[in-house]
């Protein structure tokens, strides 16, 4: 036999063998195919991480709440929408350990001191008026600005224009504050919640009661309340922390049927009938209840409903608000 031969015969021919080259050209394929689309997963995951926030997202933030670009992404990246990271940023602003010294940092009791000692009446141990004045000065605030009341707020001021050194140094040192320029960072927070948040500002608006209140005096003046009204409300319209809600339960849920609420024009129905009413000053019930009434009323004083708990006068004033509405119909 020969070499030839022995390979013919030792040859198993193609039905032996275990599986055709056609069929192993398939399989390199198909690994093929699946390792591209791996690839393009983890190409994919990649671009969705790097666009999770924009720089826009980041610049609103930063502009809010005063804090550094690496420190807003750290919020959007974590709770993704604006809104949300923003509520959350005002809960907790340490809520990251990574934050910046100045952000994490505890405020000196001492730089706060020192600049309580530069407005401090020298007569008196505490900020008046003249330092009052001064402090807006630094801050580049008008003294009338309504900002003013947040500031008020968070200082836990006694009366208008006055500051006590317990209530300065416990305020600024929660808001992380212990310099003029983290002060003036501060006071734009206040003003844009102030402006958008219905719950802080119920928190000032019923502090303002007791801020302008008399010593002694159960009531706010009338001059007065007006005053803190024409501040307030246009503030609260303006930035929608007097948006118009269904209901004034706990929810306090937007109403989406598009009904209108309380117009600006109003305030100043609101004044005349006060004026016309007579009276020194207004009661904290007719104050505080005022706020619930605002938010709750719609634009034709339909839904008011006369048998529930309201004041008084806000129940005469609906009256007069419905035969001015009429006669403008006329």
């Amino acid at each position: 036999m020969t070499f030839r031969q022995q390979q013919l015969k030792d040859y198993p021919g193609p039905s032996s063998i275990p599986f055709s080259l056609s069929t192993l050209a398939l399989a390199i394929l198909a690994l093929l195919a699946i390792a591209t689309l791996i690839s393009q997963k983890h190409k994919l995951r990649g671009m969705s991480s790097k666009s999770k926030v924009s720089d826009g997202e980041i610049a609103s933030f930063c502009a809010v709440t005063g804090v550094s670009s690496k420190d807003a992404r750290k919020f959007l990246e974590k709770h993704k929408r604006l809104d949300a990271a923003v509520d959350a940023y005002y809960s907790n602003p340490n809520a990251f350990a990574t934050l910046s010294k100045s952000q994490t940092s505890a405020p000196s009791t001492s730089k706060l001191d020192a600049l309580f000692e530069g407005y401090k009446d020298p007569d008196s141990e505490d900020i008046s008026i003249n330092g009052t004045i001064k402090l807006c000065e630094d801050l580049e605030k008008d003294p009338e600005d309504v900002v003013l009341l947040a500031v008020a707020y968070e200082l836990k001021s006694p009366e208008i224009g006055r500051w006590t050194r317990k209530g300065w140094i416990e305020g600024w040192k929660a808001n992380g504050c212990d310099s003029l320029s983290a002060m003036k960072n501060a006071v734009a927070r206040f003003g844009d919640q102030l402006s958008s948040d219905s719950a802080y500002f119920r928190k000032v608006y019923l502090y303002t009661f007791d801020l302008g209140r008399s010593d002694g005096a159960r009531s706010l003046g009338m001059e007065s309340a007006q005053a803190f009204w024409s501040l307030l409300i246009p503030y609260g319209l303006k930035g929608g922390a007097l948006s118009h809600i269904s209901s004034t339960d706990d929810d306090d849920d937007m109403d989406m049927n598009g009904a209108e609420g309380w117009r600006p024009e109003y305030t100043e129905w609101w004044f005349e009938f006060l004026n016309e009413k007579g009276g020194k000053g207004v009661s904290k019930d007719t104050w505080s209840m005022f706020l619930d009434f605002m938010r709750s009323i719609d634009a034709k004083f339909e839904k008011y409903d006369m048998e529930a708990a309201w004041p008084s006068t806000i129940d005469y004033f609906v009256d007069f608000a419905k035969e001015r509405l009429a006669s403008l119909r006329t």
